[in-house]
């Protein structure tokens, strides 16, 4: 049985903190890896060690296999947690690691390359019983052929990249004289994107809620399921709020649902934690979309609802030890809400918003919890995903769940350049998400970036002027703590000089 005394974290920014923190709570070592952007980067400040692998563009760094092997023998790294994005579902990543006698926290490569071509997968799980949504069986080979399938199924249909996922290489169509056009346009941005311009198409639900079931599996064969989460506010494909448990469906849907994603975990012969997505249409009915071979963003608020460190349970799987608890020891204890604060425009269709974070202050307080990559005095610049961090609401139900995201999202500070925290008030505040009713068409429906209001920049100002007076007070009566997570002045020079 290996055993894991070091892992370098092959990632960057709120996830790198995260599984440093859940290391550090194990008594493992961490390396961090940074391009010459994230030299005095959070995540590098917290690591036991770090390693330059590269400059800013991530192709030259987080993207770099031979840099980030390389950095992982030079350190003594027994394992790489590859975190999301970036290499993550990356076979041939997961493959070298293994080659070069270091343990990849993650599923097999065999699992990666199956569930990561979606035609594949689909397949697969068909075998397996698991519906999946109407469409072609294999990627178009000719735009002929997809009008035949989309004549078959009906408009609006969805293109979709076989490879990869987040959003990229996908269009919806609804005329047949549009069809050419997305096709070519589908397979240009997945083959910039993933380097295969293979696409496939499904039927295009109207009102589908996107939901997902976290799934966690031993070596020997046992899988257990951590319930589902409910994705559907998204823009662009891609998630901005998500909240667990699923506040609409049944108790006999969610016993189908979980039971379905256990079912296609077994197909692979899955490994470590991994995400079965589903669509669920207005009749309750549900299709297999897609496995995310890895870590989720939104998976604190399973944590926060279970009580299960996932992290820790990756570690403990990557080391080949079974896995002691068993699906009735995982239960579901109150609400929580993730809301992504990211460097973006709201106002304007979300474009990333560039500059220097000058204000930064986290909200606290009851079942509040802050997932944070970016510090105070940092730059967002264009070459990364501009999150800043995950503001998690955990309440003994939906209702104060809400209520507190609300509270904490008014305390939230961020001055220097535009977030998503307006339009996060603005959908705790709206209706339907209120009651529950939303689907993945919220943002197109209802959202109003008049009504949202702008940021007030002087307020933000005036907020961080009063936090800097009282945290110059605090610190001023204490001694620095290495373990605190207050990001004060005394900290973060503590910090940097253990970690170099």
């Amino acid at each position: 049985m290996p055993k894991i005394r070091k892992v370098l974290i092959a990632n960057r920014g709120e996830i790198a903190v995260r599984v440093i923190r859940t290391c550090r709570d194990s008594g493992i070592l961490t390396v961090a890896v940074y391009s010459e952007a994230d030299e005095t980067a959070p995540h590098v400040q917290l690591a036991d060690e770090s390693a330059f692998i590269g400059r800013a563009p991530s192709s030259e760094s987080y993207l770099n296999i031979g840099a980030i092997i390389q950095a992982a023998k030079e350190t003594g790294s027994d394992a790489i947690h590859p975190g999301y994005g970036f290499l993550s579902e990356n076979a041939e990543f997961a493959q070298t690691c293994i080659d070069h006698q270091i343990i990849f926290i993650g599923p097999s490569p065999a699992a990666i390359e199956l569930m990561g071509d979606k035609t594949r997968a689909r397949k697969a799980v068909e075998e397996a019983g698991i519906p999946t949504p109407p469409g072609s069986p294999d990627a178009l080979n000719t735009s002929e052929e997809a009008g035949k399938v989309a004549a078959e199924i009906g408009f609006p249909v969805l293109i979709k990249a076989a490879a990869g996922g987040g959003g990229k290489g996908m269009r919806i169509v609804h005329r047949a004289e549009e069809l050419e056009n997305n096709i070519k346009a589908a397979r240009s941005e997945a083959k910039s994107a993933f380097g295969d311009d293979r696409v496939y198409i499904e039927k295009y639900f109207e009102s589908p809620r996107h939901i997902e079931v976290q799934i966690v599996a031993d070596h020997e064969g046992k899988v257990l399921h951590f319930f589902e989460r409910e994705c559907s506010i998204q823009r662009r494909h891609q998630k901005v709020i998500e909240e667990a448990p699923c506040s609409f469906i049944t108790a006999g849907l969610r016993n189908e649902l979980t039971a379905a994603a256990v079912a296609v975990a077994k197909t692979c012969a899955y490994t470590n934690a991994g995400t079965v997505e589903f669509l669920v249409d207005r009749d309750n009915r549900f299709y297999f979309l897609e496995v995310n071979t890895r870590l989720q963003v939104e998976h604190p608020v399973t944590e926060m609802v279970t009580g299960h460190d996932l992290v820790a349970l990756q570690l403990q799987i990557a080391a080949e030890k079974p896995l002691e608890i068993r699906q009735d020891d995982i239960n579901v204890s109150g609400h929580a809400i993730e809301c992504r604060i990211s460097a973006e425009d709201p106002a304007e269709n979300f474009m990333p918003s560039t500059g220097n974070v000058t204000t930064h202050i986290i909200p606290s307080g009851p079942g509040i919890r802050v997932d944070a990559g970016v510090r105070e005095g940092q730059d967002v610049g264009i070459h990364y995903d501009p999150l800043i961090s995950k503001l998690i609401a955990a309440g003994r139900d939906r209702r104060q769940a809400i209520s507190r995201m609300k509270g904490a999202l008014s305390e939230y500070q961020i001055a220097g350049l535009k977030t998503t925290i307006p339009f996060c008030r603005t959908v705790m505040d709206h209706p339907v998400f209120v009651e529950a009713r939303y689907d993945t068409h919220f943002i197109s429906k209802y959202f109003n970036p008049e009504a949202m209001g702008p940021e007030d920049e002087s307020m933000n100002e005036t907020a961080a002027i009063c936090a800097a007076l009282l945290v110059h007070g605090y610190e001023e009566s204490r001694e620095p703590d290495s373990e605190s997570v207050v990001t004060g002045k005394g900290w973060w020079t503590k910090r940097m000089k253990t970690n170099k």
